[in-house]
């Protein structure tokens, strides 16, 4: 190792992680997911308005480098995703490790909590973390969210029963929300 090489060894630069991604393709449009061997770290839609921005944001905070590819957890979650789009599979089991603040982590873990078919206000997941009247700062944790469908903030809606938004789209959100409710009778 030479002078410079041994100054980026201490600073860390040099213990950078390899993260690899792989597309899945599916009914409503192909995904990104970014894991390793042992976790998702992200999934989303690959047309999603700021997947350049998501993916540059977890390169910096794993300090890693992410790479095409494949890892145990990106077998898991695509065989999780085929399951769950052929309408055999309502629970998700591929680890994850979504970096947020702790009030994101808060609200994602509650919304992994909504059962598959189902669907809550944005109100209500406000209540269910503590902070009734943090509904906005829910939406925007919901809009967040670096783990499309596994952590479902698609099933959120207004309190008045509209879709409200969702980062892949409208049309995505409805179609999931309907897919659940047909496989969950």
């Amino acid at each position: 190792m030479n002078n410079i090489d041994a100054k980026k060894a201490s600073l860390g630069y040099l213990q950078e992680t390899i993260l690899k991604a792989s597309s899945i393709d599916t009914p409503i449009g192909a995904m990104l997911a970014v894991g390793d061997d042992e976790v998702l770290y992200f999934l989303q839609f690959l047309d999603h308005a700021e997947l350049k921005r998501d993916l540059e944001k977890l390169q910096l905070r794993k300090k890693a480098t992410i790479i095409d590819g494949v890892s145990a957890a990106l077998n898991s979650v695509k065989k999780e995703l085929h399951d769950y789009f052929s309408g055999k599979f309502t629970h998700f089991s591929t680890p994850l490790q979504p970096f947020g603040t702790p009030f994101q982590q808060r609200v994602w873990a509650e919304l992994r909590r909504v059962p598959y078919g189902e669907s809550k206000s944005y109100a209500a997941e406000a209540a269910a973390i503590g902070r009734p009247s943090a509904f906005r700062a829910v939406a925007n944790a919901n809009g967040a969210n670096p783990i499309s469908i596994i952590i479902p903030c698609h099933r959120i809606i207004n309190t008045n029963g509209k879709m409200g938004g969702y980062g892949g789209g409208l049309s995505r959100k409805k179609w999931l929300l309907e897919h659940e409710k047909r496989f969950s009778i």
